[in-house]
């Protein structure tokens, strides 16, 4: 892929300050999150002379929109002219979602061990969970379909995929990185950079 991409992870919520495994879970940024997506948004627009020729999507889930709101309105655009990709959803976390692994661990001894082991192939238990390596295989077919210069405010686990996805790092790798909430991942020419 030849296309400039700046992948923006959704600014923190108070899951996130709590430690708590959010999913597919729909939360709200809190001040330090609005923060760090107007901030991500002042950058972008250092780094993107003319937005008009990128399209602009994001995860469906209210953290991601409210981020990407605040990205475009410090970009100087109108918040809403963006679409939306249910790809982009956040790895869906089953019966976890909403716990800390304090928690997790108390209801379930050795439950963190067990996902450590295999932390991309692990699948929590519960309808619907999924594993990194699944959700790559989501996130494949969107990456593939990027069809012009894009910025794209998605989840963690997402950026995970796509740093898979452009052989940056191994999935062991991706799988325990911390994806930080306020800086940008560019991928220029198939080289994926933090900035």
């Amino acid at each position: 892929m030849q296309k400039l991409v700046y992948f923006v992870r959704h600014g923190q919520t108070d899951w996130n300050a709590e430690g708590r495994l959010q999913g597919q879970a729909d939360t709200d940024l809190n001040a330090t999150g609005r923060q760090q997506a107007s901030r991500n948004g002042d950058l972008l627009r250092e780094l993107v002379p003319d937005p008009t020729r990128f399209d602009f999507v994001s995860s469906p889930l209210r953290r991601t929109r409210q981020t990407m709101e605040r990205i475009r309105a410090a970009m100087g655009l109108e918040a809403d002219g963006y679409r939306t990709d249910p790809r982009l959803m956040e790895l869906h976390f089953g019966d976890w979602q909403g716990h800390t692994f304090a928690e997790l661990e108390a209801l379930e001894p050795g439950c963190y061990e067990r996902r450590e082991r295999d932390k991309w192939g692990f699948v929590p238990p519960g309808a619907g969970a999924e594993s990194y390596a699944s959700l790559a295989e989501r996130v494949r077919p969107f990456f593939e379909d990027i069809a012009a210069d894009t910025i794209c405010v998605a989840h963690g686990g997402i950026l995970r995929s796509v740093l898979w996805l452009t052989n940056t790092m191994t999935p062991a790798e991706c799988a325990a990185m911390s994806v930080p909430q306020d800086r940008i991942l560019r991928l220029r020419n198939g080289v994926a950079e933090w900035l």
